[in-house]
This record gives C-alpha cells, structure tokens and sequence, in this order.
C-alpha cells in the first residue's frame, strides 16, 4: 500500500512538472508572431495588396466582355405612315376607279368604229375579270405593305466587344507602379507591427525574470527576517534582547511577508500578460529560461550598426515607399490632361435583323476600329489636380523627414539610456559587493552582541536594496539593449 502512494505521488510530481511549459525568448516571440491577430491582418493586407498588383497588370493585355439584353416595346417600329399601308392595301381598287372613265370612253368610241369589238370589250367589263385583277392587285399592295412590317415590340440584341488599350497617357503604367509600391508597403507596415509585437514580448519577458528573481530575493529577505526573529526570541529569554527590540524584528516579518505577496501577485499578473501576448491560456503555468540565470547579458551592437542611422527603420522605409506612390499619383492624375487611344472591335447581332431586310432571325456582324479621346477644355481642373496632386507629395516628403528627425533623436537617447544602464550596473555590482559584506560583519556582530538589532536590519534593508538594485539594473541593460535595438530597425526574431 505504501508502495502504491509512493509510486502515485512520483507520477503526479512527474505529470505537474511535464505540464509545466519552459518558454525561452526565442519561443516567445514566435509564438506571439504565430497568434497575434494584429499580424494576421497584416498579412492579409500584403495578400491583399498581392492581388491588387495582379490584377493592376492586367490593364496591359486586352478586355473581352459579352453583352445580352431584351427590350418590350408598347409599337413597333412603321417604315410606312397608315395613308401608305392603306393605299398599297387598295392598290388594285384605287387604280381600277382612276382607269374606269376612260375605259368606259374607250369601249364606248371603240363600239362606234366596230360594234363587234366594242360588244366584246362591253362584255368583258361585265364580265367581273377585271374585278379580279383589282383584287389580284390590292393583295399584291397588302403583301408589299407586310413586308415593310419590322416587328420590332419584342427586340434582342447579343455582342461580343474586345478593348486593346494602345495608349492611356501613362496611366495604366503609373497605376501598376503604385499597386507595386503599395505591396512593398504592406511588407515594411507588416515589419513594423513584427517589431512592436517583439518589443512588447520582450519587455513582458523581462518583467517577468525581475519579478521572478524578485520574488527569489523576497523569500530570502524573509528567510533572514525569521532567523533573526528567532535569533531576537532567544536573546529576550535570556535576557540579552529587549521587548521593543522583538516588537520592531516582528514589524519587519509583516513587512517582508507583505512583500513577497505583493512580488508574487505581480509575478502572476506578469506571466498572464505573456501568455496572452503569446496566445496561450492566461492560467497555464509556464516558467522562463532566463529565470535561473543569474547574470543577464546583453548582446554588444557594433559600432557599424550605430552609425547605420534611421535608415534601417521599416517605419523610414514605409515613409519612402509612401512618397514613392505619391508621385506615381501625379503620373495619375496628368493622366487625364493627356489623350487616350485604344483598339476595338468585336461582333453584334440582333433581332429582328435589318441585315436581310427585316427578319426575326439572329444576325449580327463584325466591326474593328479605334478610339481616341483628347481633352480639350476642362476650365483648367486637370491642372488644379496635379497641383493638388504635388502638395500631396510634398507633405509626404515633410513627414517623412520630421519622423527620421524623431527617430535619429530616438537612437541617441537609446544609446545614452544602454550607456547607463552599463554603468548602473556596474555601480549595482560594488553596492552589492559591500552590502554582502556589511551584512556578514553585522551578523556576526549581533550574534557576539556587540551590535544592536537596529543595526543588523539596517544591513538586511541594505543588502535587499542592493539585490533589487542589481536585479533591476540587469533588466533595464538588456531593455536598453531592446530598445536600442528597435530604434535602429534591427529587431527581428532569430
């Protein structure tokens, strides 16, 4: 049974320290780089800005597009007026009674010189055949009159149209340049969010090592507290220690107890901060690599990349790309000053079709030509808008230098900030080196009672704030280093 509980308590202790994650920096900041959504959308932005330059290049080769419609009208379209249809539908009858009278004269005179002709000519007329022949002809004219029906209420109309764009006074080019430009921008913008997610890591990271070894340096304070308050108890039994002096030892325990509290409520908060910043569940437990360390160094920048400037800086690069594209938008908008040309041509067929007279058949036919377009008064508003156009360039240019000013201003105080801190620790290192060695001498002092209880807090507070001095001065070197690192453009992920 003993066996059993044993083995239990060794596959938990093993199970809790599996489960414990150790995070480096490195992994830090690759995870956060993985989970952040900022940066996702930043590389939506440059799939985005990918596809734009695809389709801007497309402007170049030739569009081909089809066309469809259908149109009801209330009438059709008359080629003839109603008195014309009406005539050609009595064409026979018309020419019949304009050719009665005399054909009534003529069988009459023709009776005179020949009756026997005459009769047979009588004959004839009463005989309805020619009737016939007015009727042969008023069908004719209706039939005449059909076919100039268009029939035109339900029309139809079908086309395929292609455009070659020949020249667009450099607008097509100067677009393509500018969706070019804004792809690159999307990069340098997707650099800068990169470098701001790191630093943000980084400072997180730091924070949590100090509050961590902070919390180390509270446990040993208070360690040193109880043993003097045990120490301060047996004193005032044997009568070598006072009451006051035990109350003022237990003042410290609470104060110390209270801060190793405070430190370990912060160290909690810190590594949620970093959990969330590297896209893990604010109450997994992880532990820092750098906790154990006990010296934090920071990388040594060259002197060669001190004197790089701002140059490096995506933020520097945006700007320049960003002017870039505003001169390319002058290109633009003189544009349209200019004329344009460009290669058509394509098929249209209709119905009804007026191709083979009118039919209610499909047909159509090719055409090809070009178009030209020249501007000719515009009451000078292209002129206005490359003007406005220009400012536009020439505030992008003003920023561009007012934020390398700023960031020029920003590496020299970042260098001046990792000179300090180098010296801040190096003066944290003697004021350790003494507090240690103040706290050895009180102790022992104390413990031959030579030196009063007063005395060896002192050299306990002492010796505290040294610890947290060089904690502190460890952490800002390798900040410095941080920050010096993103003023100069050169912080990326290894």
């Amino acid at each position: 049974m003993k066996r059993l509980i044993v083995i239990l308590m060794l596959s938990g202790f093993i199970t809790g320290i599996q489960a414990q994650r150790v995070l480096s920096l490195d992994s830090c900041r690759n995870l956060a780089i993985a989970n952040n959504k900022t940066l996702q959308i930043s590389k939506l932005k440059m799939e985005k800005a990918h596809y734009e330059d695809k389709a801007a290049f497309t402007n170049y080769l030739p569009k081909i597009s089809a066309s469809g419609g259908y149109m009801r009208f209330g009438d059709e379209i008359s080629l003839l007026s109603d008195a014309q249809k009406n005539s050609l539908g009595n064409l026979g009858t018309n020419i019949g009674q304009a050719l009665m009278p005399g054909l009534t004269e003529f069988v009459t005179q023709l009776g005179q010189i020949n009756p026997i002709l005459g009769q047979m000519a009588q004959q004839f007329i009463q005989s309805g055949k020619l009737q016939g022949v007015e009727q042969a002809l008023n069908q004719a004219g209706k039939d005449l009159a059909d076919a100039f029906r268009t029939d035109t209420r339900n029309t139809w109309v079908a086309g395929v149209m292609l455009t070659q764009p020949l020249y667009m006074g450099g607008k097509i080019r100067a677009y393509n340049k500018i969706t070019e430009l804004s792809k690159e921008l999307a990069g340098k913008q997707y650099d800068t969010e990169t470098q701001n997610l790191v630093l943000s890591t980084d400072e997180a990271y730091w924070m949590t090592v100090s509050l961590s070894n902070k919390k180390k340096l509270a446990e040993g304070y208070l360690n040193l507290i109880r043993k003097l308050d045990e120490d301060v108890e047996k004193m005032i039994q044997e009568g070598v220690a006072t009451q006051a002096d035990g109350l003022t030892v237990k003042v410290k325990l609470n104060e110390a107890e209270m801060n190793l509290t405070k430190v370990d409520n912060g160290l909690s908060l810190s590594k949620m901060l970093l959990c969330q910043l590297c896209g893990l569940d604010l109450t997994e437990e992880i532990t820092l690599a750098d906790e154990s360390v006990e010296n934090v160094l920071a990388e040594t920048v060259s002197e060669e990349e001190l004197n790089q400037g701002a140059d490096q800086r995506p933020e520097i690069q945006s700007l320049e790309i960003a002017n870039q594209i505003y001169q390319q938008k002058i290109n633009v908008v003189r544009s349209d000053m200019l004329p344009s040309l460009a290669l058509i041509g394509g098929y249209a067929a209709t119905s009804p079709s007026v191709f083979n007279s009118f039919e209610k058949k499909f047909r159509g036919t090719w055409n090809v030509g070009v178009m030209l377009q020249v501007p000719i008064l515009h009451w000078g508003e292209g002129f206005y808008k490359v003007k406005a156009a220009k400012a536009e360039a020439t505030i992008a240019k003003m920023q561009k230098e007012e934020v390398k000013e700023k960031i020029e201003l920003q590496i020299s105080q970042s260098k001046f900030k990792t000179e300090e801190a180098q010296k801040r620790l190096a003066l944290a290192n003697r004021s350790m080196e003494k507090a240690e060695e103040n706290l050895k001498i009180a102790t022992k002092g104390f413990r031959e009672g030579v030196i009063p209880t007063s005395n060896v807090m002192e050299a306990q507070t002492a010796w505290l704030s040294a610890q947290t001095e060089k904690i502190d001065a460890q952490i800002d070197i390798r900040l410095a280093d941080t920050y010096l690192k993103k003023a100069l453009g050169r912080l990326q992920v290894q």
